[in-house]
């Protein structure tokens, strides 16, 4: 059969598919089969519900058809195929032999297809009994699979898990989307090696084979003759000058018509950049900026591009609400990766690029305190306890965390300056960006990291929130690093500041807020990415928070181990 294809100038990115489905024993009563069917619609209605992307909801399909055996496996598969199923979630309440249904099924779609097994803990009917059996079995032909022994009624036909259940099954699938979705994209950087530092390389190969995802790179001389060119629209960059006159006023720090000029250029950049980005389809980008852009004086320096990667990573621009783009300033790949990972495990939080700066101990800030007669002033507060690490970078920084989550775009910007750059770095000047970020936001602080010596990457990581400090101590700790730039002071959770300093991965690390460590497990277990925690205080595992270790990893050796081997 020939078919010809029709002319086509844009493509639309597809996004994954989330397949529900249920494994049974054809020997079973009529009414043991309806409740099967039940129990899966139940689970596809509630995964539509919960899991989004940044950019909307997931597509889930379910189907009635209940595979006792290879003839239905192969109709679930054509009807999956045909609805572009990528993610494979099987919730059993029976006993089923595992080869003649589930794992006839799974030979159908690519080896690396994400799977799933959820069921009760239910006696009459054991769908745990098939669970087990079918989770040895697939692990021990070295596929990841991941089970989630949860819990629903033992009878009635309509069943409901419980949030537990549910909260565990939602965590894996998120991280099953964004390993899904994110494959065959790519992101933009602009400029070569990011100011020399290593930790942040475009490792084109390793990131296309662990990830699948593209590294597009483009010279910095495009945007500079574009830029030249005026080759963006004129009453769109009105509006955004617009847009920053009203929410930020005389908070931009200008002198005079040639700093007015040179913002304005800054301002293009973003809607430039912004529209390469959209005709190339990319998740995310990065600016290197230094040195050749901004700071070297035998060329002509042009403005620096903070306020540009400040608008990407926030959830909202001029144009209104918007899906956060994340953005890396120094063409940090390594920071790219890790934001747009935690960006997507949380379906669109804004992430947060900062310099690792300066680790405060708690001999050391509470000194600082005592110096500036703060000695009795919050005597039990956590920065005193633990100490804190002042993240800040003169880019990339969402606005967002300026305010606390669900403030308003109002009350948001009221917190954000505009002040000049430093001449002395950056002599094309233009605009930095500031702000301090509230306490009491929690997530994730992390940063990917990759080694030629295995060839995998890692991502070290630990639960974090951010305090607030007094605020003449919060200025003099600012006032220690670049007072001009955002500041965020970060706890970590279980790390001490001992052990922060000395294991950091590289000089930037990332944060996510409302980032549950069971959904990053997840994708680390997906991307086949290493998990690095080496704070003491952690526990191998915490019920209730972490995801529960593959049976595949229990039995080669160990997380690492096991993932070193599917590696090679």
């Amino acid at each position: 059969m020939l078919k010809a294809l029709p002319l086509q100038e844009k493509a639309v990115p597809g996004m994954p598919v989330i397949g529900v489905f249920a494994t049974s024993d054809p020997r079973i009563d009529a009414a043991s089969r309806e409740r099967c069917v039940n129990i899966v619609e139940m689970v596809a209605k509630h995964l539509a519900k919960e899991v989004k992307t940044p950019h909307g909801e997931v597509k889930v399909v379910w189907t009635p058809v209940l595979i006792d055996g290879e003839a239905q496996a192969d109709v679930v598969a054509q009807q999956f195929h045909a609805e572009g199923v990528n993610i494979l979630v099987c919730a059993p309440d029976t006993w089923a032999f595992p080869q003649l249904s589930l794992i006839s099924l799974l030979s159908q779609f690519p080896a690396d297809t994400p799977i799933n097994l959820t069921c009760g803990n239910s006696g009459p009917k054991p769908g745990v009994v098939f669970t087990h059996a079918a989770s040895g079995a697939i692990s021990q032909y070295g596929k990841l699979i991941h089970i989630n022994v949860g819990t629903w009624p033992d009878t009635g036909q309509k069943p409901k898990m419980t949030d537990a259940t549910a909260e565990a099954l939602v965590d894996w699938c998120y991280g099953a989307v964004t390993r899904q979705a994110l494959k065959g994209r790519r992101v933009v950087i602009f400029g070569h090696d990011s100011m020399g530092m290593e930790t942040a390389l475009a490792h084109i190969i390793p990131t296309r084979r662990t990830f699948g995802m593209e590294i597009t790179r483009l010279d910095m001389k495009l945007l500079a003759d574009m830029l030249a060119k005026q080759a963006y629209d004129a009453e769109e960059l009105k509006a955004l000058r617009a847009w920053c006159k009203r929410y930020v006023g005389d908070r931009v720090e200008l002198r005079d018509e040639a700093d007015e000029a040179r913002f304005q250029q800054s301002l293009a950049m973003y809607l430039i950049v912004r529209d390469i980005m959209a005709d190339l389809n990319a998740v995310g980008g990065g600016f290197m900026s230094q040195l050749e852009w901004g700071s070297d004086r035998r060329g002509l320096p042009l403005p620096v591009a903070d306020v540009m990667e400040s608008l990407f990573n926030s959830t909202f621009d001029h144009n209104g609400r918007k899906a956060p783009l994340p953005y890396a300033t120094e063409a940090d790949v390594q920071g790219l990766l890790t934001m747009l990972f935690f960006t997507w495990l949380t379906a669109g939080n804004p992430p947060l690029f900062m310099d690792f700066r300066k680790v405060w101990e708690p001999w050391e800030i509470n000194a600082l305190a005592e110096k500036l007669g703060l000695g009795n002033v919050e005597p039990d507060a956590l920065w005193r306890r633990k100490g804190l690490v002042d993240g800040d970078n003169s880019g990339s920084a969402a606005f967002d965390w300026a305010a606390r989550p669900g403030a308003s775009v109002k009350e948001i910007m009221a917190g954000v300056s505009f002040p000049l750059a430093d001449e002395f770095y950056f002599p094309g000047l233009g605009n930095s960006v500031t702000f301090f970020t509230p306490g009491g936001i929690e997530g994730i602080a992390g940063r990917m990291a990759y080694s030629a010596l295995n060839n995998c990457f890692s991502l070290i990581w630990d639960e974090a929130c951010t305090t607030d400090l007094p605020g003449e101590l919060g200025q003099a700790v600012a006032n220690t690093s670049t007072p001009t730039w955002p500041h965020t002071f970060v706890v970590p959770k279980y790390a001490t500041m001992g052990e922060y300093k000395q294991f950091a991965p590289a000089n930037h690390f990332h944060m996510t807020w409302n980032l549950k460590p069971a959904r990053l497990q997840y994708w680390m277990d997906l991307a086949n990415v290493l998990s690095v925690t080496p704070w003491q205080a952690r526990p191998g595992y915490v019920e209730g928070v972490d995801r529960p270790t593959p049976l595949l990893y229990l039995q080669n050796g160990g997380e690492n181990a096991t993932k070193m081997m599917l590696a090679r």
